[in-house]
């Protein structure tokens, strides 16, 4: 059975959704970010940045969510293109754009002490704003052309990936949802069993979508 330390709503979001995808049982490990348990002594152990996911299989213990995301479709066999295949060369590569430029951009909209700031003016907060829009429009010019999916008429667990997301945003003055082929994703994502149960699971309620 695997074990994923999570966060409710947190980067771990997509890893535990794929996981119910994939009808995988888990134990499940709630770290309470209010009283840093994130940054104990022993969960460092299994990951020094002291960052959720982090999931255990057995012996093999992995972190960052593209990495175990990218293990379980291989693992399983699912919810990914074949290896070789064209499809899988598209999907590699939204995995990797997401990860490289919608995860920076939104660590630093939630962090500013990364920068050494308790807030941040509002002239950089709307540059960062601006370049989360940019990734939107991209992603929507994308689906707009070839969706309803990232890889068209088939659901993948990039598509999960860009779900979770996109629900960062559902604070932000510009939310995902003002494009409409991203609007259109999110539906069909949240309408799916493994979201409810996530949501059921993980306790949420904001941008439920049912």
């Amino acid at each position: 059975m695997y074990k994923l330390f999570y966060a409710p709503g947190s980067a771990s979001m997509v890893i535990h959704q794929l996981l119910i995808e994939l009808n995988q049982p888990v134990e499940l490990v709630l770290l309470d970010f209010t009283t840093d348990q994130q940054k104990s002594a022993d969960f460092r152990r299994l990951n020094p940045q002291g960052r959720v996911p982090v999931l255990v299989d057995d012996t093999t213990v992995l972190f960052e969510s593209a990495a175990i995301l990218l293990y379980l479709t291989e693992k399983h066999q699912q919810l990914a293109p074949a290896a070789g295949s064209a499809d899988r060369a598209l999907f590699l590569q939204h995995i990797a754009f997401l990860t490289n430029n919608l995860a920076p951009q939104f660590r630093l909209w939630f962090y500013p002490a990364d920068l050494g700031l308790e807030q941040y003016p509002a002239d950089l907060r709307q540059q960062l704003q601006q370049n989360i829009s940019a990734l939107w429009q991209q992603l929507d010019d994308q689906l707009s052309q070839r969706g309803p999916y990232l890889l068209g008429d088939t659901f993948s667990a990039a598509d999960l990936m860009l779900t979770m997301y996109m629900r960062w945003s559902r604070n932000m003055p510009q939310t995902a949802l003002a494009w409409p082929a991203l609007q259109r994703l999110a539906d069909l994502v949240r309408a799916r069993p493994s979201w409810r149960q996530l949501y059921q699971q993980e306790q949420l309620t904001e941008w439920a979508g049912f």
